[in-house]
């Protein structure tokens, strides 16, 4: 067994196909099919199902996914931790992070932390938060932002610390009754027509959870993942949303509202526990624990929340450039 089979093992597995496993790997299509053949042999077992050019994974299969993956994870962190002992003064942030979030909290983070360390680039992937907790446990992304409610479950394969914590708003055009009030119930909200976001999208799952136990559903007119065109469907009066406060607070011509109870939610940074974070990794999540105003009441920020392991992060000076 070797390194390279595991490989085309794993992509095979992530695509359920050969011909576009090799096209993913930049090889041909039959030394995918002989490198796992030739594993399945040495393990004496049958790694993948084949019928009628449908691949899938048997029990066993199954049961190797983890191990491999185990085995790739560690030699990455092998490959990472020992370049940067030879004090490399270069890497790279990789990160997942929900587009409405992207837009209007992270700009100024990317903005200041590069300039802290210009020496390494950032690299930004655009998903969903359920999507980001599953390419950090899959291992196609080191770390992600990630978000729920006060009491939010996370899997124990995740390793997460919150850094903000901001609230969820009505938002109506100026001329809807409910412009010129304090706040609204979650029964007035739920009663109006609603442009709302698409399964998967944190803030959707998350009001959705909060409506259980109600008895009421929301007259969802419209869905999209577009925050943006959510927000032309609220002005132009199609239907009203929900927002982060963040998101609308510079928009003049939109209301945000509060609810009675306020709904607020998490937002975390999260890795794979027990796998090796790279030292730009690190910096990163060192600076967005440091930088970021965790919550706000009453103009007093308060300070992240830790969830998980209560290990600190800390970076050692041979990457900080002689920072202390």
């Amino acid at each position: 067994m070797d390194i390279r089979q595991l490989r085309y093992f794993l992509e095979v597995a992530r695509l359920s196909n050969f011909t576009k496993a090799a096209e993913s790997l930049r090889i041909a299509q039959p030394a995918v099919s002989m490198a796992v053949k030739k594993l399945e042999e040495e393990l004496d077992l049958v790694l993948f199902n084949r019928q009628d050019k449908k691949v899938s994974l048997t029990a066993e299969g199954e049961i190797f996914l983890s191990h491999a993956r185990r085995i790739m994870d560690d030699l990455r962190g092998a490959e990472l931790e020992m370049a940067e002992l030879k004090g490399l003064s270069r890497g790279e942030v990789r990160i997942g992070i929900t587009p409405m979030i992207s837009a209007y909290f992270f700009p100024d983070i990317f903005r200041d932390f590069k300039r802290s360390y210009p020496q390494l680039s950032i690299s930004v992937l655009g998903e969903g938060s359920g999507r980001i907790q599953k390419m950090i446990g899959d291992g196609e992304l080191d770390m992600g932002v990630v978000a729920g409610g006060g009491s939010a479950a996370f899997p124990a394969t995740l390793e997460v610390r919150r850094f903000l914590r901001e609230e969820i708003v009505v938002c109506v055009p100026l001329d809807h009754p409910f412009a010129g009030r304090q706040a609204v119930t979650l029964a007035e909200f739920i009663g109006e027509p609603l442009v709302f976001y698409k399964e998967g999208y944190y803030i959707r799952e998350f009001f959705l959870e909060a409506l259980k136990g109600t008895g009421s559903a929301p007259r969802i007119i419209f869905e999209t993942n577009l925050f943006s065109l959510v927000k032309s469907l609220v002005r132009n009066g199609t239907g009203i949303s929900i927002f982060l406060k963040m998101v609308v607070a510079e928009d003049t011509d939109l209301a945000a509202v509060s609810f009675d109870p306020p709904l607020h939610l998490n937002l975390l940074i999260a890795w794979k526990k027990d796998t090796y974070l790279s030292l730009a990794n690190r910096a990163f999540v060192d600076f967005l624990l440091e930088h970021a105003p965790g919550e706000r009441e009453g103009g007093a920020a308060v300070a992240p929340l830790y969830i998980g392991s209560s290990n600190s992060i800390s970076l050692p000076a041979i990457f900080l450039g002689g920072r202390t």
